[in-house]
């Protein structure tokens, strides 16, 4: 795998072993065009980071702090390793629910949720996201699923702004509004 643009750029770095489903490159690079300067000094959150592709392409872009939270054990010294090449950037080893629950970082301007397409609580884990302190007054929530996944219009106080296709995938684009 390689980081595509950034001070990083085509930077390779190690794959964790076990099951992992990297960001493809091609989505990436879209959503960090996407995201633009918006990214310049924003708290960026990486959850589900497996190799931490995706934190270290917005550290690379000018994002931080970086926080990458992954909960397979077998992953963290390839993660830690990955994470030493930005940085500033951390990582912690832990669930993702019992991360967003005690909150130990944040607040954060952009959070972005990779969970393994079979995991079947995703509702349920923006509605989790959307009530804790991590998120920034303004931030903005993308969530990568497959395309078969129907997400909320609506989780707490996230309201989907747009959903992107990338072939077999979706990455949904949620926007914390303030509570009426």
């Amino acid at each position: 795998m390689r980081i595509t643009g950034g001070e990083l750029n085509r930077r390779r770095i190690a794959c964790p072993p076990g099951s992992i489903r990297p960001a493809m490159d091609r989505m990436r690079e879209s959503l960090f065009a996407v995201l633009g300067p918006s990214l310049s000094g924003a708290a960026f959150l990486d959850l589900f980071s497996g190799s931490g592709i995706v934190g270290l392409e917005a550290a690379s872009r000018g994002a931080s702090p970086v926080v990458m939270v992954e909960k397979d054990a077998a992953k963290k010294f390839v993660l830690r390793e990955n994470a030493a090449l930005a940085h500033g950037a951390r990582t912690r080893i832990m669930p993702v629910e019992r991360y967003i629950k005690f909150a130990q970082d944040g607040p954060f301007d952009i959070v972005f949720l990779d969970p393994p397409f079979a995991y079947r609580f995703k509702a349920q884990l923006l509605e989790m996201l959307a009530s804790s302190p991590l998120l920034a007054g303004s931030a903005l929530v993308l969530m990568h699923h497959p395309a078969q996944d129907t997400l909320p219009e609506k989780a707490g106080a996230l309201v989907r702004s747009e959903v992107r296709v990338y072939g077999r995938s979706h990455v949904s684009f949620y926007r914390k509004t303030a509570p009426v």
